[in-house]
């Protein structure tokens, strides 16, 4: 399946409703049944829809503490990447994105790694 920009922008919406809700059934039609997440390059992944929701609410952020920014920065075949801001109230911190999201025929989420970078800056204007 090659993956459009469109059908990743609706597909990282989803995410974030996900994110915002903490609803394992939010989370889960994320995500194909043999689905891998990387919540960091190089760690274990959790595999499977349910694996997947149960990490991700064991270590959920409260809807009110967090802001998100994303652009889709390209698709490649059945691959998006996905550039994010992600800016935290409390404590305050911003963490800068970087999203590999390779999906499945269906449109369903196959493989997620996510890299991140904590700083003290904004994500800078392009022009």
């Amino acid at each position: 399946m090659a993956i459009s920009v469109h059908e990743a922008e609706e597909w990282v919406k989803g995410y974030q409703k996900a994110w915002l809700s903490n609803d394992p059934r939010d989370i889960r039609s994320l995500f194909a049944e043999e689905a891998i997440y990387y919540s960091e390059p190089y760690a274990k992944p959790q595999r499977g829809p349910q694996a997947i929701a149960d990490d991700w609410i064991a270590r959920k952020d409260e809807p009110d503490d967090w802001t998100f920014e994303f652009d889709v920065v390209a698709t490649s075949g059945d691959l998006a990447f996905v550039r994010g801001l992600t800016t935290y109230k409390e404590p305050p911190r911003i963490y800068h994105n970087l999203w590999m999201i390779r999906m499945d025929q269906t449109g369903k989420c196959a493989e997620f790694t996510e890299w991140w970078m904590e700083t003290d800056k904004p994500a800078p204007q392009t022009t």
